[in-house]
């Protein structure tokens, strides 16, 4: 694989089902004026709308799944297996389609990989899913730190690169899920919980990340006792629970807590990096290490894995979103891509944030997403990108 700008210029997101079975897809995305798509290789259960394609308007993605035919050596004795989609138009190899269109309209593609979010296979291995201090399951969260899900994270990059003369791995969920990235029909707002409750009640306890906090001088069972104790201070004493983990655990304990992320993300990383064979990565992060999320939730100073850019989100209120660009490019030396929705903001307001965000150091964009926008969206984000 011959390594070109792992960047590249900027781009859109889009699913497999925007552009298989619609001939005026690909077409359509390079008329944007973007040079390269984002395409998911790898995704979570979700429902779409497509709004332009010829033979659907409604997908509904009913599992996590991989869009693209599984090597049967790959994946022999492994304990997690991706499933195959049902949806959308019929196609053996719907990621190798899409990527064929593209580049037929001189578009590149990157390959998006969702790591560890999966239902369905979190809820047929349960064991392997993050376990908070009261010992429940997140089955939607893999936890990464479990030898059997990094090896199914490297899995899906290996088959993508074996397959796939992509230039860029767009890595998203390269870590932990948490309390937030929820299920279907949350019911859990009304209790009125804090930021820092809900940062208690994300931390993982399963027995790969306990072993692990224990080697690093941390007692796993002390740790859950005292997380439980301030979360039912908060839920039924009315306590609030401090913003910080530092504040709550204290700082040493929390300290300890973050460097095992870290380690377990830029384990993950490095391998994923040794099988891409020169492919450029692109981190979808968050510099806070007590976050967790689809954003690998690290202090960005401290990060010392693989990565040719780090994609941070920017679909909040636009002063927050030019501090955390502003903030990441004063302090690191990795490039900044800005993760900009164009189906939230009013599309008038899409030029003026890009402009800001490129002014505060976003070197390139990923505009999220072209197959969701209407088309009013999308003419604002063509004019956009062309500069009127």
């Amino acid at each position: 694989m011959t390594r070109s700008n792992p960047t590249g210029s900027d781009g859109v997101f889009a699913y497999t089902w925007d552009i298989v079975g619609d001939p005026a897809a690909a077409e359509r995305l390079a008329a944007l004026g973007v040079g390269s798509v984002t395409l998911q290789a790898s995704y979570h259960a979700v429902r779409a709308i497509t709004p332009r394609h010829p033979h659907h308007r409604v997908v509904h993605a009913t599992h996590a799944a991989a869009y693209f035919p599984l090597s049967t050596d790959i994946w022999r004795g492994q304990r997690l297996r991706p499933l195959a989609p049902s949806w959308g138009v019929e196609a053996p190899d719907r990621f190798g389609a899409a990527a064929t269109a593209l580049g037929q309209a001189g578009l590149r593609t990157e390959a998006w990989l969702v790591l560890t979010h999966s239902s369905v296979l979190g809820a047929r291995a349960q064991e392997l899913t993050v376990r908070n201090a009261y010992g429940e399951r997140y089955t939607y969260a893999l936890c990464p730190a479990h030898p059997d899900v990094a090896a199914y994270a490297v899995n899906l990059a290996r088959e993508i690169c074996s397959r796939y003369d992509v230039p860029t791995l767009m890595l998203e969920a390269c870590g932990w899920l948490g309390f937030e990235h929820g299920s279907h029909h949350e019911k859990t707002e009304g209790a009125d919980l804090s930021s820092g409750c809900r940062a208690l009640l994300s931390v993982c306890l399963c027995a790969s990340c306990g072993a692990a906090l224990a080697g690093g001088g941390l007692d796993p069972d002390d740790l859950a006792r005292d997380i439980r104790t301030a979360v039912d201070g908060e839920l039924k004493e009315g306590r609030p629970v401090a913003a910080t983990l530092g504040e709550t655990l204290g700082e040493d304990r929390a300290q300890l807590l973050f460097d095992h992320r870290r380690s377990v993300i830029t384990g993950l990383a490095r391998r994923i990096a040794a099988v891409a064979d020169g492919r450029g990565l692109l981190l979808m992060a968050e510099d806070n290490p007590q976050a967790t999320g689809p954003d690998s939730a690290l202090d960005l100073t401290r990060y010392d894995g693989p990565a040719d850019a780090y994609v941070l989100k920017c679909w909040d209120e636009p002063d927050a979103a030019l501090t955390r660009v502003k903030s990441a490019a004063l302090n690191t030396a990795v490039p900044i891509v800005a993760n900009v929705s164009v189906i939230e903001d009013p599309p008038g307001e899409l030029a003026s944030r890009i402009a800001g965000l490129r002014a505060a150091g976003a070197r390139h964009f990923r505009f999220y997403h072209a197959g969701l926008a209407s088309s009013a969206r999308l003419d604002a984000l063509r004019s956009a990108v062309r500069g009127g």
